[in-house]
């Protein structure tokens, strides 16, 4: 059984009051994956089509910047009031930068960046100049950076139009997003279910159209959960390549943040996942002259080259039903496209490298503890036994710097280990989440909350366990939509592959988003 995560939350849940949103016919028909994914039917609906089209269009100027953002200002008029996706926007801003990516193009013929003329929206815990960011709290509410976090800036480098901001959990400390602030964000399949969290905001607005790409961030699995729950494709990358200064939390102005956070993308096919890849992964600004970040291509061309690592399921975090049927179904399907699969992997103990994540997660959030509430954290470890189950969230908010670096340690033994893994095979592919999505509960205090996989009853925090294998150890972690319930919820998988190797994922991804089925409204 998952070890029960007591992560302190400061988050008021709300009810969430409004419709469920009717995605429209062609919002669907784009959630495909790969070559299979239906273009657009003509410029007036490029918005729902993939951002590499949309790109394509806007370099042959048979669309404007301006024409494309005013296609999405409506979409998002038309789709958002049932969902609470996007929280924040910034009509005027964006029509001015678009204006200016038209000229641009018009005056020199060439295009500003990769991602010349394209609307698309930001987690709301990523700071944007001259542009509201709260994460959720109250205490941000007012917050106007002066500044964007580095990873917009990338995006803005790129020629990017920013629309605006995606909801989020309080400082992204919960796996549902509601906030005071703004309320709560409904999935897109069903309104009595969560989106996820905390990058919640963006997955539904991903999934529904209102943008084709988004920026968003991961520790815990923060963009992983909300797009197994919305059907939508996500990339945690390897550690250390995409810039994470000026994400909250941390408190606006520092210049760290923790140690197993990554930004990073969102899309609805893995080939506009690999597109904002590119963009996004650079060195930080302060050492971008010494040296460049060059990801290598793909292991392999083919599906039948490649050497698969299959771990359908385990007694430290059972699976449903449905779930096991697609990994089932899935190592049949490599199999038969000649892949070489080995479905007895065991890459790492589930339990010993759960706990460490929860170590070092727990110790790396003490980071901006007031002073009286750190002793107050002290004093309370020190009435716990070092062996009680329970203590371990404040024993490890509060180890010595002696026992971080013991643990550190074994993170890099865990990363060898990993590493051994890999030298024999090229992706490993787990379950992304124990079920499909789960009952919305944000009106139910975070001790008091469950899910319910084939039946049983299960601790809240089992929905991320899959997803931290990779957390620990910075490899790069996509997961993808590969089917549906009876009920039509979307299921998932996840791709794990070497450290650096994010284009193998993405391509794998590829690969398999035209075999799999993918969810469809």
């Amino acid at each position: 059984m998952i070890l029960r995560r007591t992560l302190l939350i400061a988050c008021t849940a709300l009810a969430a009051t409004a419709s469920m949103v009717s995605m429209s016919v062609a919002a669907g028909r784009s959630r495909g994956g790969g070559d299979s994914a239906k273009p657009a039917r003509g410029t007036g609906e490029l918005h729902l089509a993939p951002a590499r089209e949309q790109l394509a269009a806007l370099r042959r100027r048979t669309i404007t910047s301006r024409a494309l953002l005013e296609q999405y200002l409506r979409h998002i008029d038309k789709t958002n009031p049932g969902l609470n996706a996007v929280i924040t926007l910034d009509a005027e801003a964006a029509r001015s930068a678009a204006d200016a990516a038209d000229r641009h193009l018009a005056t020199t013929g060439k295009p500003l960046g990769a991602l010349h003329g394209l609307p698309l929206t930001v987690k709301d815990a990523l700071e944007t100049k001259g542009l509201r960011t709260t994460c959720g709290s109250p205490d941000l509410s007012d917050h106007v950076p002066d500044r964007d976090a580095d990873a917009v800036a990338r995006l803005r480098a790129a020629g990017a139009v920013i629309v605006g901001k995606t909801n989020v959990p309080v400082m992204c400390q919960d796996l549902q997003t509601s906030n005071p602030v703004f309320g709560a964000t409904k999935n897109p399949y069903d309104g009595t279910k969560t989106p996820g969290g905390s990058s919640g905001g963006p997955a539904a607005a991903v999934a529904t159209g209102m943008t084709s790409l988004e920026l968003g961030s991961d520790l815990a699995g923060s963009l992983r959960l909300p797009s197994a729950y919305c059907g939508v494709y996500a990339l945690r990358p390897s550690s250390g390549i995409v810039p994470t200064r000026g994400h909250i939390p941390r408190p606006p102005g520092w210049l760290t943040s923790s140690d197993m956070l990554t930004p990073g993308p969102l899309a609805r096919n893995p080939e506009d996942l690999d597109l904002l890849l590119g963009v996004l992964a650079a060195p930080a600004p302060a050492e971008a002259a010494a040296w460049r970040i060059d990801l290598p291509a793909p292991r392999h061309d083919r599906l039948a080259d490649y050497r698969f690592g299959l771990w359908q399921d385990d007694p430290y975090c059972h699976v449903d039903e449905d779930t096991r049927g697609l990994l089932d179904q899935l190592s049949v399907l490599l199999r038969s496209a000649g892949a070489t699969v080995d479905d007895g992997t065991r890459p790492v103990d589930f339990a010993g490298s759960d706990r460490l994540f929860q170590r070092l997660m727990f110790a790396t959030a003490s980071a901006t503890a007031t002073d009286d509430g750190f002793a107050a954290d002290v004093e309370a470890a020190e009435k716990i036994p070092a062996d009680d189950p329970s203590g371990l969230f404040l024993h490890s908010r509060t180890m010595r710097h002696r026992d971080w670096l013991r643990a550190n340690e074994d993170r890099e033994k865990l990363r060898g280990r990993w590493a051994e893994y890999f030298a024999t095979h090229d992706v490993l592919i787990t379950p992304a989440v124990p079920a499909a999505s789960v009952d919305d509960q944000t009106s139910t205090p975070v001790p008091g909350r469950s899910i319910t996989v084939d039946g049983e009853k299960r601790p809240y925090f089992d929905q991320t366990a899959w997803l931290n294998l990779a957390g620990p150890v910075g490899l790069p972690s996509l997961v993808m939509p590969a089917g549906r319930t009876a009920d039509g919820l979307p299921l998932a998988i996840q791709i794990i592959g070497p450290y650096l190797s994010d284009r193998t994922v993405t391509a794998v991804a590829a690969h398999l988003s035209r075999r799999l089925p993918v969810p469809a409204t």
